[in-house]
């Protein structure tokens, strides 16, 4: 779909709350990759892992996919015969305990467990147990080689202590000697150039036998190998050699045998990556109490009490929204700050978001139909660079979207003619929907021209919509009436704002005597839609109370019934033959 539309609708902030869930860079990058998509089967597919993991999530709790993080680069390090060091192999190994903990995570614990749209990721998931425990077993820390990694390893090591124990009880009894105690600085023992040394005053420095390796800032010091344990020294530095070569062994050795599972490890690499973003979707949908939208291909959209998912969930009042059925286009009125463009947004993102596979905030069984494209004119495209007005900006998009629209489309135009003179604008926007109309385009639209309103009540296929006002508070309620149009209440909302009596009196009075009768009209047919939504409320609550009642005197004759044939209070434990069918169910209806 169009970049523009997808923007104006804010679907990368979807993309973003998305991306939040995943857990690995490599689902996050694929969330952010995600786009609507064109065929129905792939459509409802993707529906269903949402919805497979949302069931998953609730039974089981979350994937377990603590410790996957980025392993391309090791897995393309040994790919072309390179050897990890212990920090990347410890990343192989972390990946590897995650693949296990996963395939756990996917076994059935009983009949009930049936995701059958994912089961077939975690079998495909196949953990190298060999290799994890190889890695656990060697590597200790990004730094460290575990002593018992190999038999070799360990001799090494411990000649290195036995030899270092040597040197230290060699050096200790010469700086503990008499002799020497005038010559040492200090009675202590370093390290020069990974050599044991002792620190000599500089004018005995011809007098203690050994090998000067360093000298002091001050030139007083110098740090001499004492002869006697030259050799031990020697000795460490080789066994040092040893331990090296023998360490670079292992995590070649470690890293050949990543690479000989290299075709599992990628193929475990790109399941994960698939599950947690399809987690990350069912993480989408719970936060949201989303559900699964149904899709057809015949422009049939039913969303019932739809919530706009970036506004807050406690304040966002739901909407029910149709198109497609026995109107292709919609017209929606209503004031200022009413929610007309908030319904237009909630009509287009949740087509968007169904066709990327995303649960929709909204009823069960709401439905959306499948569009090659969704086109939208919505807020203001001014531009002071290209010279743009707004009026100029919102025309230039819609001419494009006429080009290209047809009656695989959803268009969506916010306050349509609007920014120029006001009976041309009608006629431009009167026009323009006709011609979509014309192409079986699937069209909702926002404006307050009268014109429209009156358009859309002579006119086949278009249905008028209005967000509700309540007329005594002065508010809009933000509920959007299909079948209604609205009233702008641009006096009324005025008013509330502080403005004189006088100057909207005398407003009233400039406007044609035609539009003050059709919004009178409009307010008349407000007052009484409500009247008769009151009157229904009403009827409704009297048969539920007439329904009680009823069944409250059909409980009391059976009682009568069954006190004369003597067996009230205590059922016999066998059936009573002379009842007929109508009453033994009347009697199980008192026994419950």
């Amino acid at each position: 779909m169009n970049e523009k539309a997808l923007r104006v609708l804010e679907f990368n902030k979807i993309k973003d709350k998305l991306s939040s869930y995943a857990v690995s860079p490599m689902g996050k990058e694929l969330a952010q990759k995600l786009e609507p998509m064109n065929y129905l089967e792939d459509v409802r597919s993707a529906q269903e892992e949402t919805t497979a993991a949302a069931s998953m999530i609730l039974r089981k709790g979350n994937l377990p996919l603590g410790g996957l993080t980025e392993v391309r680069p090791q897995l393309k390090r040994v790919s072309v015969g390179g050897v990890l060091n212990c920090k990347e192999l410890i990343t192989i190994g972390n990946f590897l305990y995650v693949c296990t903990k996963v395939k756990s995570y996917g076994k059935k614990e009983s009949k009930d467990d049936n995701y059958s749209v994912i089961d077939g990721l975690f079998e495909l998931v196949q953990p190298v147990p060999e290799l994890e425990r190889a890695i656990n077993t060697c590597i200790l820390s990004d730094t460290e080689i575990a002593d018992d990694a190999t038999p070799k390893l360990r001799d090494i090591r411990r000649e290195i202590k036995r030899s270092n124990d040597k040197i230290r009880d060699s050096l200790n009894s010469v700086i503990n000697s008499p002799a020497y105690k005038n010559m040492l600085q200090d009675n202590v023992i370093t390290i020069r150039n990974d050599r044991y040394c002792v620190p000599v005053k500089l004018e005995y420095k011809g007098s203690f036998a050994g090998m000067v390796h360093d000298q002091s800032n001050s030139g007083s010091t110098v740090f001499i190998e004492p002869a006697s344990v030259v050799a031990l020294n020697n000795k460490i530095r080789e066994l040092k050699s040893e331990e090296q070569a023998e360490m670079d062994r292992i995590l070649a050795w470690l890293s050949d045998m990543a690479g000989n599972n290299l075709n599992t490890i990628n193929a475990d690499l790109e399941i994960l990556t698939r599950l947690d973003f399809i987690f990350a979707k069912g993480e989408l949908s719970l936060s949201m109490e989303g559900s699964k939208p149904e899709f057809n291909k015949n422009g049939i959209i039913d969303i019932r009490r739809g919530r706009h998912p970036l506004l807050n969930r406690d304040e966002v009042v739901p909407i029910d929204i149709n198109l497609g059925g026995d109107f292709s286009a919609l017209l929606i009125t209503g004031p200022n700050t009413g929610g007309k463009t908030v319904a237009l947004k909630t009509l287009g993102l949740f087509s968007v978001m169904g066709q990327s596979g995303l649960h929709i905030p909204a009823g069960d069984n709401s439905r959306l139909s499948m569009f090659s494209e969704v086109f939208a004119d919505i807020g203001d495209d001014q531009s002071i660079e290209q010279s743009l007005s707004t009026f100029s900006a919102h025309m230039s998009n819609i001419v494009t979207i006429l080009d290209r629209a047809d009656e695989n489309c959803l268009v969506l135009l916010d306050e349509l003619g609007a920014g120029t003179d006001p009976t041309e604008g009608a006629a431009l926007a009167i026009a323009i929907i006709s011609y979509l109309m014309e192409r079986k385009t699937k069209i909702a639209v926002t404006t307050h021209y009268s014109e429209l309103k009156v358009f859309a009540l002579e006119t086949d296929g278009i249905e008028n919509a209005s967000c509700e006002f309540d007329i005594d508070t002065l508010r809009p309620t933000y509920k959007l009436l299909i079948g209604v149009p609205g009233k702008s209440n641009a006096f009324a909302i005025s008013k509330r704002l502080g403005l004189s009596d006088n100057i909207i009196d005398k407003a009233k009075e400039v406007i044609n005597k035609e539009a003050v009768r059709f919004e009178d009209v409009l307010t008349e047919l407000e007052m009484y839609r409500k009247t008769v939504e009151t009157e229904k409320e009403k009827a409704e609550e009297y048969r539920q109370q007439t329904e009680d009642l009823k069944r409250i005197w059909n409980a009391r004759k059976i009682l009568q019934i069954d006190r004369k044939k003597g067996f009230c209070g205590k059922l016999r434990k066998k059936p009573v033959k002379s009842l007929n069918p109508r009453k033994k169910s009347q009697t199980d209806l008192l026994k419950r």
